[in-house]
């Protein structure tokens, strides 16, 4: 198994070695991954940041080594929601926010626009969250061009210094689990779940009863007790099954 790293935007992760397959997450500018199989123009890895695995076309990476690997222990994510970088030859390529431009050296790229670095509060978390407001939603996206729920959740923690498993029922197994709404601060993750009683959604709680979350569009709701109540159809459309304190 050897190592990669993403050097494009953003690079589709899918299902299986084909297209025309299911897309079920992304990689970002910088991320890392495991290569555990290579098959025509395909390859398959494990996402450094959660052991996501998937398939990513063969021409869409560039491959690094443990030496280079020990280099890039210490994280920077864009804060801007569309940035730069500049390659060797002086062409810019456009990034997106939560790209892990402390990796750009290794790429030899240049990257001169703002950044966080390390852990962040709760109240940074909000600010970041509230800039994806009205992004499309997108079955397996991470950025402000489309994004899921999970995904939009784990990319506004990442950017702050945390760090969030990929699907929603995988991160409701993190942190503590509160009792009640009036217990929660802005910035702690609200789960709902199915008939099933399987957690098929999270956002993000805001103050005063309210909720940020990525349904149809990234969109700020009323939270209470039952759920989430949307405004434009008049009517709880997700069922509150528990709410996560991270930090």
């Amino acid at each position: 198994m050897g190592l990669g790293i993403c050097n494009l935007s953003i690079v589709p992760v899918r299902i299986s070695h084909s297209d025309k397959s299911e897309m079920i997450t992304q990689l970002v500018y910088g991320d890392l991954f495991t290569i555990i199989e290579e098959k025509d123009k395909w390859t398959k890895i494990k996402c450094e940041f959660d052991n996501y695995e998937g398939w990513i076309d063969s021409k869409q990476y560039q491959k690094i080594n443990e030496v280079q690997k020990k280099d890039l222990e210490k994280k920077s994510y864009s804060s801007d929601l569309v940035e730069f970088v500049e390659n060797e030859k002086k062409e810019l390529i456009t990034i997106t926010i939560g790209s892990v431009i402390s990796r750009s050296n290794l790429l030899n790229h240049k990257f001169e626009g703002k950044y966080i670095t390390g852990k962040q509060s709760k109240e940074s978390i909000v600010n970041t969250s509230l800039l994806y407001l009205h992004t499309p939603y997108l079955w397996g996206g991470k950025t402000p061009f489309g994004i899921d729920c999970s995904g939009f959740t784990q990319m506004v923690y990442k950017i702050n210094g945390y760090k969030l498993l990929r699907d929603s029922k995988d991160q409701a197994t993190q942190g503590k689990t509160l009792s009640f709404i009036e217990e929660s601060e802005p910035g702690d993750l609200a789960f709902f779940h199915n008939k099933e009683d399987v957690i098929v959604h999270v956002g993000i709680i805001l103050k005063d009863n309210h909720i940020i979350h990525a349904s149809g569009k990234v969109r700020i709701d009323r939270l209470d007790q039952t759920g989430i109540y949307n405004n434009d159809k008049k009517t709880h459309t997700h069922y509150l099954r528990y709410i996560k304190k991270i930090i």
